[in-house]
C-alpha cells in the first residue's frame, strides 16, 4: 500500500529584516518636512512672482500714460540746449541749429529711455527683494514645517526603539487634541496590547519549561538507577537506553525552550565583551567533539569588544561552532571561526565544509525545529532551537545575523554586533 504523501510544507516565515542600503545623500531623501517646505515656500514664490508681475505692469501703464510731453516747441531760433540726460539734444545741438522737429524728437526719445531705465532700475531692484523674501520664506517654512513635524519625529524615535524590542517605551504626547494625538495615543494602546500578548507567551513558556524540568529530571534519576543494575535483562537495558536518550533529548529541548524565551527580551544589563574570548571558549568546548569527528577547527580570533551579556553571546558562538561540527562532511572536514572589527561593527564568522545547501532552504534554518532537509524528529544532532536562539541572542543586543552558502559545500554565518 503506497504511503499516503504527506501535506505541503508552509512557506517559511522571514529569518531577518534585510538592511536597506545606506543611500548616498541622505539629505536629499524627500521627506514630509522638504516637501512641506517646498510647498510652503513654492506658494509664497509664486505669489511673490504674481505680485511683482502686477506691480510691474502697472508701473509700465503708469509710465506710459505719462510719456506724452506736456508742451512742445512750435518756433525757436538760435537756441541753444545741453543735457546731461539726453544726449541725444547735445549731439544735433553740436552740429549746427536745431530744427524744431528734430528737437521734438529728441525730448521723445529721451523720454522714453528715461521710463525704461525706471523700469528696469525697478524690475532688478524688485527681483533682489523677491529673492531675499523667498529665502526668508524658505527657511521659515522648513522651521514651521520641523515644528509640525516634530510629534511625527517622535512618535518615529519610539517605533524604532520598540523595533529593538523595547515594547516598555511609549509615546505620551501631550499637546492639542489633534490628528497626531490621536495617532500617537492609538500606537500607545498597540503597544500596551502588544506587551501583554508578548509577556504572557514568554512568561507561559518560562513556567512550563519550570515545571517539566522537575519530572524530566526525576525520569532520568529512575532511568539511570535501572541501567546500574547488572541483573537486569539484556532487552530492559536497550530499553532503558533509549528512554535515557529520549529523556535527554527532551531536556534540552526544554533548556533550549528557556534561553530562547530569556533572549527574545532586551539586554538591560551590559558589560563589555570581548568576541574572541568567546569564540575561543566555544571553541575549547567543542574541541573533543570535533577531534572525535575528524574535523579541524581553525580561525584567526582579532579583539572585537562589544556591550552585552557574555553568557548569552557564549552560546552564539557555541551553538554555531556546534552546528558547523556537527553537519560536516565524513572527512577531511574544517571550521573556520573568525572575530574582527569591521566598519564600524563587531563581527563574528563560522565557515565550514559540509554539504550542499541551496540558497532557498537558508530561511528554514533559523526556524524553531526546523533542520536541512530533516525531519522535526529525525536527527540525533539537536533539538532544532540552536540557530533559532542564534538569532534571537543576536537581535536582543541590536545584531544581525546573516547566512549564505559556501561554494563547495557548506555555510557561511556571519554575525555582525554595533560596537
Amino acid at each position: 500500500m503506497a504511503a499516503t504523501p504527506a501535506p505541503p510544507a508552509t512557506p517559511p516565515k522571514p529569518t531577518w529584516d534585510p538592511r536597506k542600503p545606506d543611500q548616498p545623500f541622505p539629505w536629499l531623501r524627500p521627506t514630509i518636512r522638504i516637501r512641506l517646505t517646498l510647498l510652503y515656500g513654492g506658494m509664497f514664490l509664486i505669489a511673490g512672482i504674481l505680485l511683482l508681475s502686477i506691480i510691474y505692469l502697472l508701473a509700465a501703464q503708469a509710465l506710459r500714460t505719462g510719456n506724452e510731453p506736456l508742451f512742445k516747441i512750435v518756433q525757436f531760433q538760435s537756441l541753444k540746449i545741453t543735457s546731461n540726460n539726453c544726449p541725444g539734444i547735445s549731439s544735433l545741438n553740436s552740429a549746427g541749429d536745431l530744427s524744431l522737429a528734430e528737437f521734438n524728437d529728441a525730448i521723445n526719445a529721451c523720454m522714453d529711455h528715461e521710463r525704461k531705465a525706471a523700469l528696469d532700475n525697478l524690475l532688478s531692484r524688485s527681483l533682489l527683494a523677491l529673492l531675499g523674501l523667498a529665502v526668508i520664506a524658505f527657511a521659515f517654512g522648513y522651521a514651521m514645517a520641523g515644528r509640525v513635524l516634530s510629534p511625527l519625529g517622535r512618535i518615529t524615535r519610539t517605533a524604532r526603539a520598540v523595533a529593538g524590542s523595547d515594547l516598555s517605551r511609549r509615546i505620551e504626547l501631550d499637546g492639542p487634541d489633534d490628528e497626531l494625538k490621536e495617532l500617537a495615543d492609538t500606537f500607545d494602546e498597540m503597544l500596551e496590547r502588544l506587551q501583554r500578548a508578548f509577556t504572557a507567551q514568554q512568561r507561559f513558556v518560562g513556567n512550563a519549561s519550570h515545571e517539566l524540568r522537575t519530572p524530566l529530571a526525576i525520569n532520568r534519576t529512575l532511568l539511570e538507577v535501572h541501567l546500574s543494575d547488572p541483573g537486569a535483562p539484556v532487552e530492559l537495558q536497550q530499553l532503558g537506553k533509549t528512554m535515557l536518550a529520549t529523556n535527554e533529548r527532551s531536556e534540552q529541548l526544554v533548556e533550549g525552550l528557556l534561553l530562547l524565551a530569556r533572549s527574545e527580551n532586551q539586554i538591560i544589563e551590559r558589560k563589555p565583551v570581548d568576541l574572541a574570548e568567546v569564540a575561543e571558549q566555544a571553541v575549547d568546548q567543542v574541541r573533543a567533539e570535533a577531534d572525535a569527528k575528524g574535523v579541524t577547527i581553525r580561525g584567526e580570533h582579532r579583539p572585537a569588544v562589544i556591550q552585552g551579556n557574555g553568557v548569552l553571546l557564549e552560546r552564539i558562538a557555541l551553538n554555531l561552532v556546534q552546528n558547523a561540527v556537527r553537519y560536516n562532511v565524513p572527512e577531511d572536514g574544517w571550521v573556520e571561526v573568525t572575530t574582527d572589527v569591521r566598519h564600524g561593527q563587531a563581527v563574528l564568522i563560522v565557515t565550514n565544509t559540509g554539504p550542499v545547501v541551496p540558497a532557498y532552504e537558508i530561511d528554514n534554518l533559523f526556524e524553531p525545529f526546523r533542520r536541512l532537509r530533516t525531519e522535526r524528529t529525525g536527527s540525533d544532532k539537536g533539538v532544532g532551537l540552536g540557530l533559532s536562539i542564534v538569532r534571537s541572542v543576536a537581535r536582543a543586543h541590536g545584531g544581525h545575523i546573516a547566512a549564505e552558502p559556501r561554494e563547495g559545500g557548506g555555510l557561511v554565518m556571519r554575525v555582525t554586533f554595533p560596537v
